[in-house]
């Protein structure tokens, strides 16, 4: 099952099942919003998920393009990305915990045909890290999947879902599938091989300022599923970059840059993440959302001309950009230009950097003072200049 049939089959299972198909929202989050960019297909429905009345109605679901700058250092492993898509559903009011992991699991099974023996769950056993919290185990969604035959692992607060220090929260059940070859062995807390797929999160309290836990008048049910990581699953593949979501990636970069396999994983999640960020209206800066799209071009610039300084972004083909837009929904025709100006930007401070460090008083051991007046007066972030002083 390719990409586009893994949404369309998670789409009309929750069509079917009186959820209205909401549009994705913009990565860019509104002034005020904590967060720069939308995280999570929650993010957009916070508002909702604590009581007020959604106009779409108590059933939703969606596919909303997310972005997380956390997981920086871990991208080019086999499952993390900087852009992705996330399958969304919600009950608002609605519906419990247990009809949410059982249409789960008919999904999974039935929709997906992911044999039940390579599946498994965990649920919350009643310790969410705070002290104070006296809170027992969620056997009620443990009893759901106990009566479709999943084997539950009982965790504490990694099964306890929050959104920050205060504001809505609860526990949680994260559906696993083992991707070890022969029988499924140990549990997803003991075997790296049980790999998460699905979130089911039980909206039911509410952080205070102080740090008191307080029931919400109206409990709902979010979901969260990574739709590379399932179609990485579906298609037997070992990473989410051998899955048809980077076939375009694929075919270009071995032949246009040379390099080791860590090296065009980076550089095509990079890329692919740049690009939706140009075409959801992010140009390069020196602070704010602008910052993440320049950090990421020049992580992938770095990468290129530590092997070859000749390399230039204007090599790329257009198709793999084309490409990763569709399948975000998106169309740019300005990102080739971004991307292009944002290179000669870099050079250009490349060149003027080595020429600030030539200096005597940058040839020993920097201070905190060194690093801010490199970066006050002549642009040049800590990152950059232990790469340039590396160089020596």
């Amino acid at each position: 099952m390719d990409s586009e049939q893994t949404v369309r089959t998670f789409l009309d299972f929750f069509r079917d099942r009186g959820h209205h198909i909401l549009p994705g929202a913009g990565l860019v989050r509104p002034p005020g919003d904590p967060v720069l960019f939308t995280t999570s297909g929650m993010h957009p429905l916070t508002d909702y998920l604590t009581g007020r009345p959604h106009p779409a109605g108590r059933r939703l679901a969606d596919v909303q393009r997310c972005l997380r700058t956390t997981d920086l250092d871990e991208v080019g492993d086999p499952t993390h990305l900087t852009a992705f898509q996330m399958l969304g559903s919600w009950s608002l009011g609605d519906y419990d915990s247990t009809r949410s992991v059982t249409w789960a699991y008919e999904l999974l099974v039935d929709g997906y045909g992911i044999p039940p023996a390579r599946l498994h769950a965990t649920a919350f056993g009643g310790d969410t890290g705070r002290p104070g919290d006296a809170l027992g185990p969620d056997t009620a969604t443990e009893r759901a999947w106990g009566g479709l035959g999943v084997p539950v692992e009982r965790l504490g607060p990694d099964n306890w879902w929050t959104n920050g220090p205060t504001g809505p929260c609860g526990p949680d059940s994260e559906i696993f599938v083992w991707t070890g070859g022969g029988d499924p062995a140990g549990t997803p807390g003991t075997d790296p091989r049980w790999v998460e797929v699905w979130n089911h999160v039980s909206m039911c309290w509410q952080r205070g300022a102080d740090g008191s836990l307080h029931r919400l008048p109206r409990g709902s049910v979010d979901t969260g599923m990574g739709l590379e990581r399932l179609v990485t699953i579906l298609q037997g593949k070992p990473s989410v970059y051998d899955s048809d979501v980077f076939d375009a990636w694929r075919e270009v970069l071995p032949g246009l840059w040379e390099g080791d396999p860590a090296t065009h994983r980076v550089t095509a999640d990079h890329l692919r993440s740049a690009a939706v960020l140009v075409a959801d209206g992010v140009r390069p800066a020196a602070t704010g959302h602008g910052y993440v799209l320049r950090r990421l071009v020049r992580r992938v610039l770095a990468l290129l001309w530590r092997e070859d300084p000749d390399r230039t972004l204007a090599d790329l083909p257009p198709e793999p950009v084309e490409v990763s837009l569709r399948h975000f929904g998106l169309r740019s025709d300005r990102v080739r230009e971004v991307l292009l100006d944002e290179e000669r930007r870099f050079a250009a401070q490349l060149m003027r950097g080595r020429r600030v460090l030539s200096q005597g008083r940058f040839t020993g051991r920097l201070g905190e003072d060194d690093y801010a007046y490199l970066h006050d007066t002549h642009g040049l972030p800590r990152d950059l200049v232990d790469a340039l002083r590396a160089e020596r």
